[in-house]
């Protein structure tokens, strides 16, 4: 991929400042918590599907193709092997009560909606080849957070965590644009216009949605609980190594068994996504399933926070020879 390690921490440092930008607001009481709630619900349900839509071309070709399936592919298999080793590393033994469930959600489930999107367009462009790696990833993610992630907290499956999954906005999006890409339809210009704005104020709204989250969190609590702290840096490491170790392994049997190139775009996009802090839902997954809503939120504090140092170091170490 063509883009200097450089580069890539430049990147960064555009985000932390709009992120720093939400922290501010929130301080001076710019945004309330109403504010907010409703910015992440048009987040979720509005921009995210529009940004998601528009990284599909309007022309079917084999490349882009293979890549979105790769994603796919490379997406499953990170869901899985992570959900198991957050079961085994997050096991009754040494996690009791309910926050052994908000452990195994805060490792299986990373931030890749509210900053997996805005980091990787703004890094690599809006219609590169990692967005496309990254549309098909968000398949098996969506998937997997309606539903095992619900299920760590209710402990069931019923018909409507089903048609939550069937239902999801960025699913559906992802869905059409692959019609559309399949069928290269040429989508009428006043359409893709309207589509394409909406899509663009999804990086700032939803970076600085998680600096306003930074903005009312209590240290001094999170300075007091260790065991925090310790799983969000577990979280923050084990994720995004596990991640790189499983897919490029899946790339080297692929070259020697099936003779076929599994790429590089679904390693670093994967492996990026695994480096950033636990996804904001954790803490509105405990409020509404029944989980300790205080101690999740508290979670994703931390993750958020630590990041701040873990991720360029994840990054530099894994992906140095990739980007």
């Amino acid at each position: 991929m063509n883009i200097e390690l450089a580069d890539f921490y430049s990147r960064l440092g555009t985000i932390a400042i709009i992120l720093v930008l939400g922290f501010i607001l929130g301080k001076l009481k710019m945004i309330s918590p109403k504010t907010n709630k409703d910015l992440v619900n048009l987040l979720l349900m509005v921009f995210m599907p529009a940004s998601l839509f528009m990284a599909f071309p309007t022309a079917y070709n084999d490349e882009t193709s293979h890549l979105f399936v790769a994603g796919l592919i490379g997406g499953t298999i990170v869901m899985l092997g992570i959900a198991i080793l957050a079961t085994i590393i997050f096991n009754q033994k040494w996690y009791k009560g309910k926050f052994r469930y908000a452990s195994q959600f805060a490792l299986v489930f990373n931030n890749a909606t509210f900053l997996g999107y805005p980091i990787i367009s703004s890094t690599f462009g809006a219609q590169s080849s990692a967005v496309i790696a990254y549309c098909g990833f968000i398949i098996p993610f969506n998937i997997a957070l309606f539903s095992y992630g619900v299920y760590l907290f209710k402990h069931k499956v019923d018909g409507k965590l089903i048609r939550d999954v069937i239902t999801n906005p960025n699913i559906i999006a992802v869905v059409l644009g692959v019609i559309v890409f399949l069928c290269s339809f040429q989508i009428p210009a006043f359409i893709k216009d309207a589509v394409q704005y909406t899509s663009n104020a999804t990086t700032a709204l939803s970076i600085i949605c998680v600096g306003y989250m930074l903005s009312t969190a209590k240290f001094k609590q999170l300075i007091k609980k260790w065991r925090i702290a310790v799983t969000a840096l577990i979280q923050l490491i084990a994720g995004p190594l596990v991640t790189f170790l499983l897919l490029t392994a899946v790339k080297y049997i692929a070259q020697i068994g099936l003779g076929i190139n599994f790429p590089d775009e679904v390693i670093v996009v994967c492996t990026l996504i695994e480096a950033l802090p636990t996804a904001t839902s954790l803490g509105l997954f405990a409020s509404k399933y029944g989980g300790d809503e205080a101690e999740a939120s508290q979670l994703v504090t931390a993750s958020t926070l630590l990041s701040i140092i873990t991720m360029p170091i994840m990054v530099g170490l894994l992906l140095g020879g990739l980007i």
